[in-house]
């Protein structure tokens, strides 16, 4: 499990990378920056095509053991602490934020759309949205099914994968279509003791070719995007997923710790980085007039990275509790006062 956790933060890390530049290039392409529109829309959807499901999937990987060890009511408690808390908390300060300096970003946000948060999540919030909703699936699905009924469950979400088109999007019906395949996916791959075998130099050289090969297949050869939904699209995103492992693992035999800090700061940096990197590049145009891409690709995706482990390290260091997640289970159980009582708290998992 150790192992897993190391090789499962780099695989992390390789994510948010790919996330956070993901959202600065965009940010410079819509502020009408004179970028190379074909490229650029090339690489968005490339990483497009499988950064999201690369999350979904080590979501899953790890969640029928936590059920074991958590039991269903455990871990739907858990989750309120760890999902519904900083998405209700950081949606409505991120969407405060945007709100009053709707003048200096590209999008003009009004109150009424930050407080729509409970059934219209915005910017990257869905996520989080998507994924209590997929865990809470999940959760009621294999409380009461054995672990035997990972394959059919995948099978199943496969088939509303590729048809998700005929399926209604009502109550958001669209995030388990969409994405409850790769948590799937990675549920499969737990109960699969060979998944450190990726990590040879011979299926990190296949997985990287196929990698390369769906790739060029689905966007160079059928000229597709990402927002083309259907097998290809599937079969791309799970072909790149098995890279990223391969990948992460291969890494992983030599840990660099800045490195490993960035996957295990994922949550941070996923909650703050729109901030920090937009806040970057209002900064750089409206104080020094500077227009330079490069400049504003780099400055965005630093400061996107380093702000939110910053953040960290002060909450660490001055033991700032309920940032990142609140013991609200705890609250539903009656011993929420124990809590709050503690000389000293600390940020909960």
């Amino acid at each position: 499990m150790n192992e897993r956790s190391i090789w499962g933060d780099y695989a992390k890390a390789i994510g948010v990378f790919l996330l956070v530049y993901g959202h600065v290039a965009r940010g410079v392409f819509k502020a009408g920056f004179q970028i190379d529109e074909k490229l650029y829309r090339l690489t968005d959807s490339v990483i497009y095509s499988f950064h999201m499901p690369l999350f979904f999937f080590l979501s899953g990987l790890f969640f029928y053991g936590s059920l074991k060890k958590r039991g269903a009511k455990g871990l739907f408690a858990s989750k309120i602490d760890t999902i519904v808390y900083p998405y209700l908390l950081w949606s409505i300060l991120q969407g405060t934020i945007e709100a009053n300096l709707s003048v200096y970003t590209n999008n003009s946000i009004g109150y009424s759309d930050v407080f729509a948060l409970l059934w219209q999540p915005r910017a990257q919030f869905w996520f989080l949205y998507a994924l209590f909703m997929i865990f809470t699936l999940a959760t009621l699905i294999f409380s009461k099914a054995s672990e035997k009924f990972i394959l059919p469950v995948f099978a199943a979400s496969v088939f509303a994968y590729i048809f998700q088109t005929e399926i209604s999007s009502t109550f958001h019906l669209d995030f388990i279509t969409n994405n409850f395949v790769f948590f799937a996916f990675g549920m499969l791959l737990s109960r699969w003791s060979g998944i450190e075998l990726l990590a040879s130099k011979f299926l990190l050289l296949i997985t990287f070719a196929g990698f390369i090969a769906s790739q060029y297949l689905f966007h160079g050869v059928l000229g597709l995007s990402y927002i083309n939904k259907g097998a290809l699209s599937l079969v791309v995103a799970l072909v790149s997923i098995l890279f990223i492992v391969a990948l992460s693992q291969a890494l992983s035999k030599k840990p660099v710790g800045w490195f490993r800090l960035i996957g295990s700061s994922s949550m941070a940096i996923y909650l703050i980085h729109i901030l920090a990197g937009s806040g970057a590049r209002i900064f750089l145009m409206n104080i020094f007039d500077i227009t330079s891409i490069p400049v504003h690709l780099i400055a965005g995706c630093v400061t996107g990275i380093a702000a939110p482990l910053l953040v960290v390290h002060l909450i660490n260091s001055y033991r700032i509790p309920f940032v990142f997640s609140m013991p609200i289970s705890r609250f539903i159980h009656g011993s929420y006062i124990r809590v709050l009582g503690k000389s000293t708290g600390s940020v909960q998992d």
